[in-house]
């Protein structure tokens, strides 16, 4: 993406669909914005195109529905899961319904009639509880999930009831049940000794879909799931096409090859603006996903200073983030999630952009101006570093304008580069000082991510060990996650977003939004309740 600090193309980013689903859903007419006035004539519906060719930036790896090596969207093809999360709640997919006992603590599952597996074999309780014992085999890859935490027992009395038992009631629980992965379902005789652990002889779910052929980093090829339960897609046959560059896509785009590109960093702002007044193209952009944000290491010498911390977050120009490399696409973030998610519309007074009050912050802190330029105190130079993936050209865009701008009040910002896992694993051990990170999403924000703060999954925990408010800050969210009162539960949530957002741990870039760009022809495009996912089941082609 090219870099184009301070050039005004503002776009707004509208509504999101919601509606996913186990079975073909109705379409959401209002649920994906689609700009764009191309329409083409429906065809003879004999004659009716049902062949879509997708496409995506690499292979989809292992589909091991409990691991998480995989593209997400393939996943969601080919498994299911006891629920479905939509804009309206929960509704039931495996499992018909559910019942939640009064304490909280336990759920019984009743499964739904008719589901097999798309080798035959009947999804039943008992194939349930099979995969619930390989999830749990596996345990201590799942704790990011409190769930596991809270993880009592799991039975199947009977070949349509399954049972979960937890030691305290959980409130993201249907949540975390719903989401794509590790709680799908694969055909007990695809794994390995009843085992997920070190992988499974194939991939075979209860969904839509079942995958028919696939050559590594060239493509795969989707097929409609001949046994599947519900309403069968009309879209009978998925062709997905690795083409890792942005613009040789976009060039397939036009030539016919493919007929839609979907994804968060699948589509440029240079081709969300090309094809906005098109007629042969729609555009698509949902509601925030996801929150763009780079993390202060508490722990640093000149960060441990929340006046520093505080005073970093006036220095940064989010607008002209948002507006010179995102073309406003991805618009300003105010706060560490949007006020969109759940419990986070709580009022918070955005740092404002303003250089001086930041000047002003840092001088107070004891923090001047030094004859090369470069703020010092007590005979230190305030020199930080910025980690970021190099994979990432956006981040490293960021990073270089952040590098000019903090130059400019005399903060010396190191910007260093590493490859994806090296970064992670860096972050993860809290060796940074700043470092980019993007919020888990929806629909894990918030409860996930402030799961995952309480210990060192990613670098928030390392990042926060210098905080004196940190043992509160986790010590509530422990109580959210268990909490049975609506009401304590957004106190609760109020407190913690609060203390986070005057910490100044976190700041708040632009929020991200899922993109698509298709041919016009193609009709029922639209977003769901889970970022990963490409709703094919509800698409058709005019």
């Amino acid at each position: 993406m090219k870099r184009r600090i301070g050039i005004l193309l503002m776009m707004g980013v509208l509504g999101v669909a919601a509606l996913t689903g186990c079975g073909k859903q109705e379409q959401n007419k209002t649920g994906s914005t689609t700009t764009g006035s191309g329409t083409s004539e429906a065809s003879d519906p004999g004659n009716k195109k049902e062949e879509l060719v997708f496409v995506n930036y690499r292979d989809i790896r292992d589909l091991n529905p409990h691991l998480y090596a995989g593209e997400m969207y393939a996943q969601e093809m080919l498994y299911e899961t006891l629920v479905n999360i939509t804009e309206n709640g929960y509704e039931g997919c495996i499992a018909k319904s559910w019942d939640i006992s009064e304490d909280g603590k336990v759920y019984t599952f009743h499964i739904r009639d008719g589901i097999t597996f798309s080798d035959g074999e009947v999804c039943d309780a008992y194939a349930v509880k099979a995969n619930f014992d390989a999830i749990i085999e596996n345990k201590d890859r799942h704790t990011w999930l409190e769930m596991m935490n809270l993880l009592v027992g799991v039975s199947a009395p009977d070949e349509k009831t399954f049972v979960i038992e937890l030691s305290e009631p959980y409130y993201p629980m249907l949540t975390e049940l719903g989401v794509t992965r590790p709680f799908a379902m694969i055909s007990p005789k695809a794994m390995k000794d009843g085992s997920t652990k070190d992988g499974v002889n194939e991939y075979i779910g209860t969904g839509s879909y079942v995958l028919t052929d696939f050559v590594t980093d060239q493509y795969a090829v989707f097929e409609v799931n001949e046994n599947y339960w519900g309403e069968k897609p009309e879209i009978k046959k998925i062709t997905v096409k690795v083409i890792p560059d942005n613009q040789t896509r976009i060039m397939a785009l036009e030539k016919g090859e493919i007929d839609l590109i979907f994804g968060k960093n699948m589509i440029d702002a240079d081709a969300v603006n090309k094809y906005v007044d098109s007629e042969e193209f729609e555009v698509a952009l949902s509601d925030p996903t996801s929150t763009r944000q780079i993390v202060l290491n508490t722990s640093n010498e000149v960060l441990q200073d929340k006046a520093v911390r505080q005073a970093l977050q006036h220095a940064t120009d989010k607008a002209s983030i948002s507006e010179g490399i995102f073309y406003g696409l991805e618009v300003p973030a105010d706060t560490l999630f949007a006020a969109t998610v759940p419990y986070c519309d709580i009022n918070l007074e955005p740092y404002a952009y303003d250089t001086s009050q930041a000047e002003g912050m840092l001088e107070e802190a004891g923090w001047t101006l030094g004859s090369d330029g470069v703020r010092e105190k007590d005979g230190a130079k305030m020199e930080l570093s910025l980690l970021y993936n190099s994979d990432s050209v956006t981040e490293k865009t960021i990073a270089e304008y952040l590098q000019s701008e903090y130059g400019k009040l005399g903060i010396s910002l190191n910007i260093t580069g590493e490859e994806e896992q090296s970064y992670r694993d860096k972050m993860k051990a809290g060796t940074f000082d700043m470092v980019f990170n993007i919020c888990w999403g929806t629909p894990y924000d918030p409860q996930s991510s402030l799961a995952a703060m309480r210990q060192p999954v990613y670098g928030d925990y390392a990042a926060q060990l210098g905080l004196e408010d940190k043992a509160d800050i986790d010590a509530a969210i422990t109580e959210i996650l268990t909490s049975t009162d609506e009401a304590k539960r957004q106190e609760l949530y109020t407190f913690v977003l609060t203390r986070l957002h005057e910490d100044a741990v976190y700041i708040p870039l632009t929020y991200e939004c899922n993109k698509a760009l298709y041919r016009s022809e193609l009709k029922g495009m639209h977003f769901t309740q889970t970022q990963y996912e490409v709703p094919f089941y509800d698409m058709y082609f005019e």
